[in-house]
């Protein structure tokens, strides 16, 4: 049995490939630091119970027997199981290698790229195919509610049927890797890097489809790639668009929304995520299947774990915890919160090195754009900050945020310092939302504060 370890284990974007290599046979090893630290124990568990081996990520587990190191694009050769592997000539190779790899087997794959909502979107392809019994493989970032009582973590279907769905991602510059039949933008915002490189990045992905290219017609870098693939567009509200949505009306616990007179409604809320449907239902009419078919099966997705996810309702206070954390994501999380009643608290918490340090701006601006005088933001001392970060602090965005016209914003460093403040001041129907990502905390954040309520 060929051995192989994954360094960066717990890593969202890593799991479901550990398991696949499970299931094709492989004896995988696997190593965090958050392990190590005696955290996400939960996942550690998950790992466990489908037959991935934990080590320590110390080195000790890296031997001359492992055919291949896999290993997650934040980590470095710096880290104690990459440096034991180059002492001994293992071969390295990165996540976005096997994932790109495992791709290749299928004759239809579909790869979903974009600054926000490919997670959500790819999720919804990979259901979409799962219930009208294609038999997909899905390999994606986030948990699937609709897959949370299947052992393992959610976040991956494995069949054999003819079509691979992969979350491709542009923060590392690997969605160049892909070569798909169907290829979908759902947008290009700034996030992770410069405009210009993302734009190169999505500029090759686009060259390498072979089928047919989904975008966004509503987000003008989107639209305007070029491919030589044929260009499918759709849209809420533009009727340029080959797929447009209209009559798009939050309702309660969800959104409608129409295509061509026939309605249909998401248990999700936020326009956004209309949109995020729209990319989905297009990419399966593209790939044969019925518009109004795919709409109709996507009446029963339940969402993205910590994408705008409800924790829950207490004292008719309700808790919601996102993975926003980019300007456009942020904004559009806010805003869908925003149709309906009720004062928002929100607490974002920016991490580095890109997102605290290049889009400190463009979150104030989002941030005064769409909250309401009598609404609270609250932001955190930036997360990861690193020797090198000394200068920069969430403090100067809560700055900006004022300076933007939204007086109503505080910093407030640590998480007891938001906890102590929420439960001071928040009153019934309030709704409490916290954003941030690489914290895995945060979610268990959230829940400790609707408790706490």
């Amino acid at each position: 049995m060929t051995k192989i370890v994954f360094c960066g284990a717990a890593g969202n974007g890593i799991s479901p490939l550990e398991q696949i290599m499970v299931k094709k046979g492989f004896d995988v090893y696997g190593s965090d630091k958050s392990f190590d630290e005696g955290k996400d124990t939960n996942r550690k568990a998950a790992l466990e119970a489908v037959g991935i081996k934990i080590i320590p990520q110390d080195g000790s587990g890296i031997t001359p027997d492992i055919s291949c190191l896999y290993t997650s694009a934040a980590l470095n050769d710096k880290n104690p199981d990459i440096k034991a592997a180059l002492d001994l000539g293992l071969t390295i190779k990165s996540r976005s290698d096997l994932l790109s790899e495992i791709f290749s087997e299928y004759p239809k794959g579909i790869a979903i790229g974009g600054t926000a909502g490919k997670t959500t979107t790819t999720a919804m392809i990979g259901y979409i195919l799962d219930v009208l019994g294609y038999k997909p493989t899905m390999i994606n970032g986030g948990m699937l509610c609709n897959y949370e009582d299947r052992a393992g973590l959610p976040n991956y279907l494995y069949n054999d049927g003819e079509y691979c769905v992969i979350e491709a991602d542009e923060s590392d510059g690997s969605i160049r890797k892909y070569h798909p039949y169907i290829g979908l933008v759902n947008n290009i915002s700034h996030d992770h890097t410069s405009m210009e490189k993302l734009i190169e990045y999505f500029s090759v992905f686009a060259s390498h489809i072979t089928g047919a290219l989904v975008v966004n017609y509503d987000c003008p870098n989107a639209r305007n790639l070029k491919t030589t693939a044929k260009i499918f567009t759709y849209s809420i509200g533009n009727t340029n668009a080959d797929l447009v949505a209209s009559e798009v009306n939050a309702v309660a616990d969800g959104i409608e929304y129409q295509i061509e007179g026939h309605t249909f409604k998401l248990n999700l809320i936020g326009k956004f995520n209309v949109s995020n449907a729209l990319a989905a239902i297009s990419a399966c009419h593209m790939a044969g299947i019925d518009k109004f078919e795919a709409a109709k099966a996507l009446e029963g997705f339940t969402g993205i774990k910590v994408r705008l996810e409800k924790i829950g309702t207490n004292k008719n206070v309700t808790v919601y915890n996102d993975f926003a954390h980019n300007p456009s994501k942020i904004e559009a999380s806010l805003q869908a919160l925003k149709d309906y009643p009720g004062r928002i608290i929100a607490m974002y918490q920016p991490h580095t090195p890109f997102s605290a340090v290049n889009t400190g701006d463009e979150v104030a601006a989002a941030v005064a754009k769409v909250l309401a005088p009598e609404d609270i933001m609250i932001m955190q001392e930036i997360y990861e900050l690193t020797p090198q970060d000394v200068g920069i602090s969430s403090a100067n965005i809560i700055k900006q945020i004022k300076a933007n016209g939204h007086s109503n914003a505080l910093f407030l460093p640590h998480k007891a310092d938001t906890k102590k403040f929420v439960l001071e001041n928040v009153k019934p129907g309030d709704r409490i939302v916290i954003m941030g990502a690489h914290d895995n905390s945060l979610a268990d954040f959230s829940k400790e504060i609707l408790k706490a309520i």
